[in-house]
């Protein structure tokens, strides 16, 4: 489990994660959504390590996060940014051996190999391997950066908006394959969103976040309720049942 407990970021004298404790990284996939600015991606950061906190603490497994070796933390948890600066003359192979590098040292292994085989073929990426990122789609380079992180072989996997740039298809795509990934490998998936209704759909969690503090945390059926989603977006959304999901929408 990840638990955070009172967490908080201050930029220039401004709050923008304010004394968080909660629990993420239940079995399956938790989505993290709220407006812009709500401090989805400064938690993300925090659990990451990509950010250190003013105050409180991060541990996973009861193991705190600030204390573990970078190498050792990364055996536990791999982490797929929004900003990935990659050189785009990598091929798909080569990045997907990116995320052996915790195991290996960069000295693969046959072990290693077939992990990353392993997450390649469980992509649907074997077609691609030889490939250059920059000569792929949006959707099928999402792709390769999920197999690096797979790659990885850990228990838990955030991932902070994936679903960025994509059309409708390949998102639907990702979010499947995160599902997937949950159910199938036994990954525990968190992961930054801000369509709701891809989080009602495919999360088992949702925790809503707005100005740096959580609203609401629970199932989708306990989430996805006028009231609550009034509560976070300070908007008005209506909440239907279509096919067994509750899905929001907005039109006035």
């Amino acid at each position: 489990m990840i638990a955070l407990d009172g967490a908080t970021k201050r930029y220039n004298g401004q709050t923008v994660l304010d004394d968080v404790s909660l629990e993420l990284g239940d079995v399956g996939v938790t989505a993290l959504i709220g407006p812009n600015g709500a401090g989805k991606s400064t938690l993300f950061g925090i659990v990451g390590r990509l950010l250190r906190p003013d105050a409180g603490t991060v541990r996973i497994d009861g193991v705190e996060v600030d204390r573990t070796p970078s190498r050792e933390l990364a055996k536990t948890l791999a982490v797929l940014r929004q900003d990935n600066h990659i050189a785009a003359r990598l091929t798909v192979q080569d990045l997907v051996e990116f995320g052996r590098f915790p195991h290996s040292g960069g000295r693969l292994t046959a072990g290693d190999r077939e992990q990353v085989d392993r997450a390649i073929a469980y992509l649907d990426l074997e077609a691609f391997r030889g490939r250059f990122l920059d000569e792929l789609s949006g959707g099928q380079r999402q792709r390769a950066f999920i197999a690096m992180v797979l790659a990885q072989d850990t228990r838990y996997l955030l991932l902070d908006e994936p679903l960025n740039n994509l059309d409708l298809r390949h998102a639907v795509d990702i979010m499947r394959l995160l599902r997937r990934a949950a159910d199938e490998l036994g990954k525990r998936v968190v992961v930054v969103m801000h369509d709701i209704n891809f989080a009602s759909v495919h999360a088992d969690r949702i925790v809503a976040l707005r100005d740096g503090r959580v609203v609401a945390n629970g199932t989708p059926a306990e989430v996805m309720r006028p009231d609550v989603l009034a509560a976070v977006y300070d908007v008005d959304i209506d909440v239907r049942e279509v096919d067994g999901a509750l899905l929001g929408s907005y039109y006035r």
